[in-house]
C-alpha cells in the first residue's frame, strides 16, 4: 500500500511539473498561408501605362515557375502588360512585396490592386478565364454584377 501511495505522489508531481514546463514554454508559430500582396506600384514593373498587369515571381530553383511562365506569358497584349520577377535577378521586389512563395501570379488592375491571384501551378484555361472575368465590365474584386 505504501509503495502504492508512493507511486501516486511521484506521478502527480511529475504530471504537475510537465504541465508548468509546457505553460511556460511559447507555441510554435504557426503558418496559415503565404501573403499575397494586394496592391503594387505599377512603376515597378513593365508598361505601368497598360490597363492590366500579369506579374509571375518566379525563382530560378523552381521546377513549375517555367510551365507558369509559358502559361501567362502569351496573355500579353496591347492592354496587357506582361512581367516575370524572378527573384535571383530582382530580389528587391520579392522582398518589397513580401513575395515568399513561387510561383505566384498577380493579375493586376491599372491603379496596382491586385484583383486576382494564383499560387502554384495554374492552367492557361483557368488564368485566361480568370483575366477575362476581370476585364468584363462591372466587375469588382468581389465578383460581377448581375446583368453586365
Amino acid at each position: 500500500m505504501d509503495r502504492l501511495l508512493l507511486l501516486v505522489v511521484v506521478a502527480t508531481v511529475a504530471g504537475t511539473l510537465a504541465h508548468l514546463v509546457q505553460r511556460r514554454r511559447p507555441d510554435a508559430p504557426v503558418r496559415t498561408g503565404w501573403s499575397v500582396p494586394q496592391q503594387l506600384d505599377r512603376r515597378d514593373f513593365d508598361r505601368p501605362d497598360a490597363p492590366w498587369l500579369v506579374a509571375v515571381f518566379t525563382s530560378a530553383r523552381c521546377e513549375t515557375c517555367s510551365s507558369v511562365v509559358e502559361v501567362a506569358g502569351p496573355l500579353e497584349s496591347e492592354a496587357v502588360a506582361f512581367h516575370e520577377v524572378e527573384a535571383g535577378a530582382r530580389k528587391d521586389l520579392h522582398d518589397r512585396y513580401a513575395v515568399e512563395a513561387v510561383p505566384m501570379v498577380l493579375l493586376v488592375d491599372a491603379v496596382g490592386v491586385v484583383r486576382s491571384h494564383h499560387l502554384g501551378p495554374v492552367s492557361a484555361t483557368h488564368l485566361w478565364g480568370s483575366l477575362a472575368e476581370l476585364r468584363q465590365p462591372g466587375c469588382t474584386p468581389d465578383g460581377c454584377s448581375a446583368g453586365d
